[in-house]
């Protein structure tokens, strides 16, 4: 039988809402194993430094777990916590997403100080967001709207917002309530309006893969339908070899003994979605959400991805 840890080390991000997700899984950690201390080692990312250009020019979401990463690699931590979508979906050797924990809300909410919903914005209102996904789908909707990038934690988005930068911003509806800005929200954009992006809500936990013990330590942690929802959205992405120069969103519900899973690629400015839904046993979750991805090849997206992923495609 496998020894109880007696410390484990937790890597994050420095941020309000890194550090929630942090403690909630030390805090999960400690329930399990009352005898361990599990401490927190914050760290400040390059995705973190970075707040003058989008994601999409300078690297994509794996700048949020580089450092982190390095911890791991040089015994600092133990263990990584990263909110799932902000984990490439093709990680590599050594690393391992060890377990996916059960999810939050997964959808975009509405944050307003002056208009009750999407609908109420008068043309020309100035809409902030981080996603290209998210830009692309209002754009269709809205086409009245103007969109323009929102960088930052958490708390300077809000502060954007207030300031008067923006008439509203679209934030992930999981961040807010963690963090207790429920009473933010004027509104949540369905899945139909806005289809989230792949893990969005979910939290993920990285290790060393050549460390069993933590796997087996963790395992408890893991959610069953959180993660054959997460195995099948990761796989829609990494088929489409999804970065954040591509407006790529990719959810999976499980209904019953089945999952669903729901796709779409677009060109930035709405004018194109394309849209795949797989249906099929949740034990297919992988073969389910690589059915989605060649649907939507299939069905167009590969010449959006190719022009998309060039790299001089948002010089």
């Amino acid at each position: 039988m496998q020894e109880t840890p007696k410390k484990l080390v937790i890597a994050t991000r420095a941020s309000r809402l890194a550090l929630w997700q942090a403690e909630h899984v030390r805090d999960r950690l400690q329930e399990l194993y009352p005898q361990c201390e599990v401490t927190l080692l914050t760290m400040t990312t390059r995705g973190d430094q970075i707040l003058d250009r989008s994601l999409s020019k300078v690297g994509g979401k794996g700048l949020f777990v580089k450092e982190l990463e390095t911890a791991l690699l040089d015994g600092r931590a133990d263990l990584a916590v990263h909110s799932l979508k902000d984990v490439p979906v093709d990680m590599q050797s050594p690393f391992a997403l060890s377990v996916v924990l059960e999810r939050d809300d997964p959808r975009d909410a509405f944050v307003s100080n002056d208009y009750g919903s999407m609908d109420a914005l008068p043309s020309g209102a100035v809409v902030g967001t981080s996603s290209l996904r998210r830009e692309a789908q209002i754009r269709q909707r809205y086409p009245d709207l103007v969109v323009q990038p929102l960088r930052g934690n958490l708390d300077t988005r809000l502060g954007k917002l207030d300031r008067g930068d923006y008439a509203a911003i679209i934030l992930a509806a999981a961040g807010l309530r963690r963090l207790g800005l429920e009473g933010r929200i004027r509104g949540y954009l369905s899945v139909e309006q806005s289809l989230p992006a792949a893990g969005q809500g979910a939290l993920g936990i990285e290790v060393l893969e050549s460390r069993t013990d933590m796997h087996g330590w963790l395992s408890p942690l893991a959610d069953p339908a959180t993660t054959a929802c997460a195995l099948a959205e990761r796989a829609v992405s990494r088929v489409l070899g999804g970065s954040c120069q591509v407006p790529l969103a990719a959810y999976a519900q499980v209904q019953g003994n089945s999952l669903v899973v729901d796709a779409l690629v677009a060109e930035p400015d709405g004018s194109v979605i394309i849209r795949a839904q797989a249906t099929g046993p949740v034990a297919d979750a992988n073969a389910l959400g690589e059915s989605a991805a060649h649907d939507l090849m299939a069905k167009g997206a590969r010449p959006i991805l190719d022009r998309l992923s060039m790299p001089d495609a948002s010089a």
